[in-house]
């Protein structure tokens, strides 16, 4: 058996998980989401990310991104790895696409700021 706290709304409820023959059951949760958090979190794990890309502007020298959609939780280092790599050297707008596809997972980094439209 399993414990989580579910982290879909700020109830925070504890999920005890268990697989039984093949079937999984899920106590704890006090509602529809609790209970599919805790499937996927045993059977899919996924995150988001939120980081910053270097850019090449001095007033600026970072950008906030994050990712469009979750990924597995497996990739998270490799797709800090590339955001790390990113310079951004021209403005981009909240929402804008630095890096489209990210290692083919099907969601692209984006921006979160409007920073660099104000320099």
């Amino acid at each position: 058996m399993s414990t989580l706290v579910c982290i879909t709304c700020p109830r925070g409820c504890t999920l005890n998980v268990e697989q039984v023959n093949d079937e999984w059951q899920v106590t704890g949760n006090s509602c529809k989401k609790g209970y599919e958090f805790a499937i996927n979190e045993m059977t899919a794990p996924k995150r988001t990310i939120c980081s910053t890309v270097k850019t090449t502007f001095k007033n600026a020298p970072v950008l906030p991104c994050r990712v469009s959609a979750d990924i597995p939780k497996d990739r998270i280092f490799d797709v800090m790895k590339e955001i790390n790599k990113v310079v951004v050297n021209k403005p981009l707008n909240r929402g804008d696409v630095i890096i489209e596809n990210v290692l083919g997972l099907g969601v692209d980094v984006i921006s979160t700021s409007n920073l660099l439209t104000q320099i």
